[in-house]
Formats: structure tokens, C-alpha cells, sequence
């Protein structure tokens, strides 16, 4: 349906208004689609906002976009920045386990928002909150406050994390 209603809104060329459309529209069009009307980051800010799920994790399209935000941002090697990460939204449910290690604890609280996570993902937020070096401290010092915080990324923790936690 999104992909018709791109089709119609496009028919006379791209729209001054594109941002009026719903967000999940953008996910169909590629930066160069959306330059008339916009920067890049101001792009991939829009399709950050945007249920991304709307495509399917293995289709090229997403895949695609991930790899233009991170190009659009000069993200230099596989650290993200909070204000990167917050431009890239949803779309940080898509990266890579060595951008999560890289990012430390800065995309704890975007990841949270993700469904589900790839194998090497989960191993990465792991590693991350088992380390003690984000704003939640050990995993020996969380409460139930920390654990509300996290309550997305819980299914993940492990048993090892999960021993950690004081009662």
C-alpha cells in the first residue's frame, strides 16, 4: 500500500509537502528522491521516526537505507555518537554488533525500542551491560528502576547478567 501511495504522490514529481505523508512512505525513496525538498540528515531523521519494521529486516531497501544514514552522518568507523544516534532512530535496530560495542552504552536506550535483535547483536548488548561502563553501572548495582529502563533489551540479558542482579 505504501509503495502504491508513493507511486501517486509522486506522479508529478517528488512533493514540497513529502513530510506531511506518513513517515513509513520515506522508507520506499532513496536520499537523492528526497534532496529537492531537504538535507539527508533531516531524511534520515524522518525515516528514523518511522516503523522501519514496515520492512522486513532482510530487505535490501532497509539494508540500503542503514548504509546512506550512516554515510549521510560521516559516521567515521562503527562508533556512534548520541547525536548521530539520535538522527538514526529506529534504524539502530539494524546494526551491526561491533557498532553496539564501539557505541558503548549510547544506544542502550534506541536498541531498547527494537523487536527482536540478530544473535551477534544480543552478544554485543551483553557485552556492553556486563561491562559496567554505561550509565547503568554493573549489573551488581541495577534496581528495579535500572531493569524499567532496560525493559526492552531484559529478553537479552542472559543468565550471567541475570545472576548479577541483586534481588
Amino acid at each position: 500500500q505504501l509503495s502504491c501511495l508513493l507511486k501517486m504522490v509522486t506522479l508529478h514529481g517528488m512533493p514540497k509537502d513529502l513530510d506531511s505523508y506518513p513517515k513509513e512512505l520515506l522508507l520506499f525513496l532513496s536520499p537523492s528522491d528526497y534532496a529537492g525538498t531537504g538535507s539527508c540528515r533531516q531524511f534520515f531523521t524522518s525515516v528514523g521516526e518511522a516503523n522501519v519494521d514496515v520492512l522486513p529486516r532482510e530487505d535490501p531497501r532497509r539494508q540500503q537505507l542503514l548504509l546512506e544514514a550512516l554515510e549521510c552522518l560521516e559516521v567515521p568507523g562503527t562508533e556512534i555518537n548520541e547525536e548521530n544516534a539520535e538522527v538514526l532512530g529506529r534504524l539502530v535496530c539494524d546494526l551491526p554488533g561491533e557498532y553496539i560495542r564501539s557505541s558503548g552504552g549510547r544506544l542502550l536506550k534506541d536498541l531498547s525500542q527494537c523487536g527482536s535483535f540478530l544473535p551477534e547483536q544480543e552478544e554485543a548488548i551483553r557485552d556492553v551491560l556486563s561491562s559496567g561502563n554505561t550509565t547503568f553501572g554493573p549489573p551488581a548495582a541495577w534496581s528495579a528502576f535500572t531493569l524499567s529502563q532496560l525493559s526492552g533489551l531484559i529478553p537479552v540479558l542472559g543468565h550471567s547478567i541475570l545472576q548479577q542482579i541483586p534481588k
